[in-house]
């Protein structure tokens, strides 16, 4: 592989999904191009991030690397975990030695070895905190965050992530640097409907996952059925490989249920504009914390409302306007009362549906997220003359 003559920046991420943190990645990747950086971005494994990451102009390279998740509390899980860490730490090293990076960009707390790496290389790191868990215990809390206390910058995706770092840590809460998502919203935004007439059509974006709630998206479509409300629901997304049993229980919902004809599988799609234009309102029924909310910030992008949990980070992703309606999580009875209330108001939320919109490009701007990004990972790396990207 050809070095290119220009600094480079080492980005670690622990998927090739284009999930959340995925596209936000994309975007981080694309203001540091715009820097004039040499962007290498490894990963574990091979997927549809890759091509994106190409096609934006960055150099990716799988390297193996441990993630924390759940399943490392397990023997067997434990065992994968340890392997996966010797081989990383060869690899990785060794890409290190390799490109010698101006600084390494970690994006989420989950691929904290890249920390510990970069580290004895002596070489800045930033992190990028995605995850927000205000109801894990505190000792879950310090295992996650302990890493970042060797980063030279952290910086969250909401205030509500930067208060459970500071619950762990309090010196990272009064370290860490809030820089809201980019969001890009659609190319071509089709209007939405004049009036609801036939089926409510409700879209579900996201992982179908125990932790999003999708369980409870079916149970209120069931209570709408329940109620003479027509309604059907789009669920677009796909399981995380382990939970295959979720989407065999939600499937067996739907039949008990007699939902056939309401609930659609769609699963995963690259981009999500032509479902959300195609449905009438957005729902983020997520029952634990969420960090953030990108994809409430879809569905407001969209020109839809957006009924979303009144709950951690989704508060602060939906906090000002005016056609997003918070309901308590895991209540599928109140989300059935907000989506039956969006039908009987429509024309009052169609109404303010473009300020909505307005505010959001505004809030969550790429061109904005990428030049705030540019400029922390710019102060952090402590350039040389000679190693100057400009």
């Amino acid at each position: 592989m050809t070095r290119s003559p220009r600094a480079a920046i080492l980005v670690a991420h622990p998927g090739s999904e284009l999930y959340g943190s995925d596209r936000v990645l994309l975007e981080s990747v694309s203001g540091l191009i715009a820097d004039g950086w040499d962007v290498l971005v490894t990963v574990p494994a091979d997927g549809p991030l890759i091509a994106e990451l190409r096609r934006r102009g960055a150099r990716v390279e799988l390297c193996p690397a441990p993630v924390v998740r759940k399943s490392v509390l397990s023997p067997r899980g434990f065992v994968r975990f340890a392997a996966t860490s010797l081989r990383g730490l060869r690899r990785g090293s060794a890409l290190l030695r390799r490109e010698r990076p101006a600084a390494v960009f970690v994006n989420t707390v989950t691929v904290p070895l890249w920390i510990g790496l970069a580290r004895l290389a002596r070489i800045p790191v930033i992190v990028h905190v995605h995850e927000g868990e205000g109801s894990a215990s505190p000792l879950v809390k310090k295992v996650l965050a302990a890493p970042l206390l060797l980063a030279q910058t952290v910086m969250a995706n909401s205030a509500f992530s930067v208060e459970v770092l500071r619950s762990a840590f309090p010196a990272l809460g009064r370290r860490a640097t809030v820089v809201y998502n980019a969001v890009p919203g659609p190319e071509h935004r089709r209007p939405a409907r004049p009036s609801i007439e036939g089926d409510l059509r409700v879209t579900y974006v996201g992982r179908l996952s125990p932790r999003k709630g999708v369980d409870v998206a079916i149970d209120a479509i069931a209570e709408l059925e329940r109620r003479g409300v027509p309604a059907r629901l789009d669920l677009v997304g796909a399981v995380f490989p382990g939970y295959e049993w979720y989407e065999r229980d939600l499937r067996r919902k739907v039949d008990e249920e007699r939902l056939q004809a309401r609930v659609a599988f769609v699963g995963f799609q690259p981009s999500v504009w032509d479902y959300l234009g195609d449905g009438d309102v957005l729902l983020v029924p997520s029952v634990a914390d969420e960090p953030f909310g990108n994809t409430a910030v879809e569905g407001i992008l969209s020109g839809r409302p957006v009924i979303a949990s009144a709950t951690s980070g989704l508060l602060e992703a939906t906090d000002g306007y005016r056609t997003a309606v918070t309901v308590r999580p895991g209540d599928a009875a109140s989300l059935a009362d907000a989506l039956q209330s969006t039908v009987e108001h429509w024309a009052d939320a169609a109404a303010l549906l473009e300020v909505d919109v307005r505010a959001a490009e505004e809030r969550h701007s790429p061109a904005s997220y990428q030049r705030r990004i540019a400029e922390l990972v710019r102060s952090t790396a402590h350039r040389t003359t000679t190693l100057s990207p400009r």
